[in-house]
């Protein structure tokens, strides 16, 4: 089985390019499910019905998210729909509305996707994630399901690695989110995990992160608040494709892809 997981995608230049080269990558890769990080799609912070029928319409069939999933009132209606293709992190304290993970068939096999949130150096106090996945992973035996997609959005790569040792072996791909730069350590771990600190962002190039680098420059120069705003210009698409075992589980490769879409 092979996926297609894009990273971050940052506002309306990271929807359009998607949108743009999500053909070329199908014929290429022939992906069986294509996912996606959505939590900046909305002006940068959150989402909306209309950023996410966007995407559908283009092709991608789940959405993980991360700390900014709220950001935008219309999230809450979004995640409280029946068999919703949109997650937030499965650590949110109890009664928070949504589901952690989602479980699908893709032709005779199950396949779950989980979306963790980590907790170093955030200012939330979310639940542990190690934990969290210790019970989702329980639920899922259960199901027997094999085929275990994991996006643990997480600021630190310290504990993003440590996650992918503690998980490894029990789930098929460990893909890191948040901090928008694409790592270079992707690894097929010991006992059949592919792992990678972080798939990066579809974001314009010349920014910081997605936003316009004058703004994040002035934030840092003064130390005043400031009103951040999506970048415009062509965009860098950070995406990976990982290949899976659909009878062991365990994933054979994991490859970074890096395009620049010109807007």
């Amino acid at each position: 089985m092979t996926i297609l997981f894009f990273g971050d995608i940052v506002g309306r230049p990271g929807r359009l390019a998607v949108k743009k080269i999500l053909p070329e990558l199908k014929e290429a890769y022939e992906p069986d499910l294509i996912l996606a990080n959505c939590e900046n799609l909305a002006h940068g912070k959150g989402v909306t019905r209309d950023t996410l029928g966007a995407l559908r319409e283009a092709g991608i069939e789940v959405f993980t998210s991360g700390n900014h999933i709220f950001n935008q009132k219309q999230a809450i209606e979004i995640l409280k729909e029946k068999d919703s293709d949109v997650l937030r992190p499965a650590n949110y304290p109890p009664n928070v509305p949504g589901q952690g993970f989602k479980v699908m068939e893709i032709g005779s096999k199950k396949v779950a996707v989980v979306n963790l949130v980590g907790r170093v150096f955030f200012d939330e106090d979310f639940d542990c994630p190690f934990r969290c996945a210790d019970a989702i992973l329980e639920e899922l035996k259960e199901k027997k399901v094999k085929i275990i997609l994991v996006d643990f959005h997480a600021e630190a790569t310290s504990e993003a690695m440590a996650l992918a040792w503690y998980l490894d072996g029990r789930v098929s791909l460990i893909a890191g989110t948040h901090t928008h730069v694409q790592t270079a350590d992707e690894r097929i771990l010991p006992q059949g995990t592919a792992y990678i600190s972080d798939i990066g962002m579809v974001g314009v190039r010349d920014s910081v992160i997605g936003v316009g680098k004058d703004l994040v420059i002035t934030n840092f120069l003064t130390q005043m608040p400031v009103c951040f705003e999506v970048a415009e210009g062509d965009v860098l698409v950070n995406a990976i494709l990982c290949e899976i075992n659909v009878q062991t589980g365990r994933s054979g490769r994991i490859e970074r892809i890096q395009k620049i879409v010109k807007m």
